[in-house]
């Protein structure tokens, strides 16, 4: 019997709010991270995944308090990343309320970083993020700090090295088309998928539900994280809550790049189509 697909919402955060951006850049707010996430519960997300998106700017994990407040009220895992340095660091996020810690500048910088954590808290707790950007031969280069900065590791032999050094699952994104409503990098998830055997969560393109089939009928994946359609479609949910008068409407997220390309649906819409389509994913709202 086949692994069912995860479906995950991926929410990035900037101090208090869900905040949404293109490339990983020109962050808007959205609303309120736990009515998304509270919404994306009872829609029937397999998991959640709450990221920091400036933590590399203060040294350090904001989210502890939200953390706390998300894990008393749905029960789901959750994977939370940003900002995560040392085993410490760890230490506190599981203890908050998370069920996996994602790092992605602190397992660059030290590798072995992967290693320890993982013989100390179980592989399976340890995940580790890949933000590759396509460079002009082709290949792809991993980026850290949101996709800021280059590193020199090129993504495939860092997946590699990933697997070896004992992490427990990859989040693919592609910057490239993050927020764009392009459809996936079938080149890179590909390649990398072929290259490990690691579960591989992958993020960065979904604009409809056919391009997630699109990537479905090419490769399996343990999961995909999603945000702009699952959060485009809650905005309209809530629109007219008091709320998201000032922070969640509509307008100005119209006038981003990449809107236009995206046809928002809800968890349910997405399960029952794959459900349809033969590809194995729980259906638990």
């Amino acid at each position: 019997m086949s692994v069912a697909l995860r479906i995950i919402p991926k929410l990035d955060i900037k101090g208090p709010n869900l905040v949404k951006g293109v490339h990983l850049e020109g962050l808007r707010v959205l609303g309120k991270p736990e009515v998304f996430a509270k919404y994306y519960y009872e829609q029937g997300a397999d998991e959640l995944f709450y990221q920091d998106v400036v933590a590399s700017l203060y040294g350090r994990n904001c989210l502890h308090d939200i953390i706390s407040k998300t894990a008393k009220e749905i029960f789901i895992p959750l994977t939370v990343g940003g900002g995560i340095r040392t085993i410490e660091d760890i230490s506190n996020i599981l203890r908050a309320g998370a069920d996996k810690v994602s790092i992605n500048t602190a397992a660059i910088e030290n590798p072995k970083l992967i290693t320890e954590a993982s013989k100390i808290f179980g592989a399976s707790t340890i995940v580790v993020s890949i933000e590759a950007i396509r460079q002009a031969d082709g290949s792809y280069m991993a980026f850290t700090d949101n996709g800021r900065n280059r590193s020199r590791k090129e993504v495939v032999s860092w997946a590699k090295e990933v697997e070896e050094l004992g992490g427990g699952e990859i989040v693919l994104t592609s910057v490239d088309r993050e927020g764009s409503g392009e459809g996936f990098d079938i080149n890179l998830i590909k390649q990398v998928a072929e290259a490990i055997t690691l579960p591989i969560v992958v993020h960065g393109g979904a604009g409809n539900i056919t391009h997630i089939l699109d990537l479905l009928n090419k490769i399996s994946v343990s999961g995909i994280a999603i945000s702009s359609m699952f959060h485009y479609n809650t905005l309209k949910h809530f629109r007219d809550f008091e709320d998201f008068n000032k922070e969640g409407n509509l307008d100005f997220i119209k006038s981003m790049k990449g809107f236009s390309m995206i046809k928002d649906s809800s968890i349910l819409e997405v399960k029952e189509v794959l459900n349809n389509n033969n590809i194995h994913c729980r259906n638990n709202a």
